[in-house]
């Protein structure tokens, strides 16, 4: 198949690949990539399209993972499940439910495929458990020369640290394997709280609950506050009415026409953000935890998130007002704060640092490129790191200053890719 446009979910970017191919095993992977080579054609894999940045886009082999979506095992007692690449991780909650056995830890956006997930870095928010990609235990990859290889802590070491959160560039990972744990449930509480009062509490609501995260409202002092944390039940989920008034039509419905009138009338913002903070409600409800974890995302929009020291996020929110009261921005999404312990994945936002993400966004289609990089400027300030699949302006003479073990991985990149066959400007701009 020739000459097909693929895109972001945010129509950020596209592709027209000279070839595509689904394959349906990893033998057939093995067949794409070294037919591939043998054309001189660069391969990515693709997923489903949730990063904001071209990371995915190639004009060479276009591999799409919709047939590798099996689920090859899953051990409770040894607590770990072996997934393919293309299983969405809303899948694979259910997989894992039907054998007693869950994530301990994920983000709020269910729909990306496992191998997406884990190689762009995708996180959520947590005391003690960190993102995907630090759940991870093994990987099995494609790599240039066609070879398949199974690597982990104990085997091939080297590129499984590089390649947990390898952005593809070290091979194509056709299945990976998990860290599970018994199912449990979340109970969650969500209220609003003034942001003064979440930056003066922060140490106690970050040390008293498992999973803590909050919203402020650009042009308020306002904010909506979550936490969950694990519980010994009964499950008391939300009513189907409720859930569809709250996380259907209010979040996403609502909420999207509301975007497109302050999109065109970017005048009334700080007004209908006002309006829109104070007319949230404290709630309450328990249940299994991914249905917690994961929310509705239907709004499109368009999103840069940095990783920066946890010990620095106070003082980055407040200057992060400073500009938006500035007024030269009009703000009409709210600005994500979440949380992650330091972890040993390389190229991981979380490595070897606790970490509080901030991530900003703007409705599809409203400027947003000045709002962003005045941001930024904040962010890299104190040695932030962006998340590498949303959008940022950052490049190799910036990351090598913030990840200590980059050119660590660049090593072993120059030794199992040397052709740069999964390479593409993306990684050219980030890994030089």
């Amino acid at each position: 198949m020739t000459d097909v446009l693929w895109h972001t979910w945010a129509d950020t970017h596209q592709a027209r690949p000279k070839r595509t191919a689904s394959p349906n095993d990893t033998p057939e992977v093995v067949a794409a990539v070294t037919s591939a080579a043998a054309d001189d054609l660069r391969v990515r894999m693709v997923g489903s399209g949730h990063s904001f940045t071209d990371v995915a886009v190639t004009d060479g082999l276009l591999l799409s993972p919709t047939s590798l979506t099996k689920v090859r095992s899953v051990d409770p007692e040894a607590g770990t499940a072996t997934v393919e690449a293309g299983l969405p991780l809303c899948d694979f909650n259910e997989v894992l439910a039907g054998h007693g056995v869950a994530l301990a830890n994920m983000g709020d956006i269910a729909v990306q495929t496992m191998a997406g997930a884990v190689q762009t870095g995708t996180h959520g928010t947590g005391r003690d458990a960190g993102g995907l990609a630090s759940q991870v235990v093994g990987l099995e990859m494609v790599l240039a020369d066609g070879s398949v290889v199974a690597c982990s802590a104990e085997r091939e070491t080297e590129l499984f640290h590089s390649a947990r959160v390898g952005l593809g560039a070290f091979g194509v990972v056709t299945a990976l394997t998990m860290a599970v744990r018994p199912s449990f449930l979340l109970h969650a509480r969500e209220e609003p709280m003034p942001l003064d009062e979440v930056l003066e509490r922060l140490p106690e609501l970050r040390s008293d609950n498992a999973h803590f995260e909050f919203f402020w409202f650009p042009h308020t002092g306002n904010t909506n506050t979550k936490r969950n944390n694990i519980s010994a039940g009964p499950a008391r989920p939300l009513s189907r009415f409720k859930a569809w008034l709250d996380d259907d039509f209010l979040s996403n419905t609502l909420f999207d026409g509301v975007n497109r009138v302050c999109r065109r009338f970017p005048g009334t913002v700080p007004t209908v953000n006002q309006i829109s903070s104070r007319a949230l409600s404290a709630r309450t409800y328990t249940d299994v935890s991914y249905k917690v974890f994961a929310s509705v995302r239907d709004v499109r929009f368009v999103e840069m998130e940095y990783a920066i020291p946890a010990e620095h996020l106070v003082d980055v929110l407040r200057e992060a007002r400073r500009i938006v009261d500035r007024g030269d921005h009009r703000v009409s999404f709210p600005v994500e704060v979440r949380f992650a312990p330091a972890d040993d994945v390389w190229l991981s936002t979380a490595y070897g640092r606790d970490t509080a993400y901030v991530a900003v966004h703007m409705y599809k289609g409203t400027p947003y490129e000045a709002y962003f990089a005045d941001l930024e400027a904040v962010f890299t300030s104190v040695g932030g790191r962006p998340h590498w699949g949303k959008m940022h302006t950052r490049d190799r003479s910036y990351l090598e200053t913030v990840y200590p073990r980059l050119g660590e991985a660049l090593a072993v990149r120059d030794r199992v890719d040397p052709d740069r066959r999964f390479g593409n400007d993306y990684l050219d701009r980030v890994f030089g």
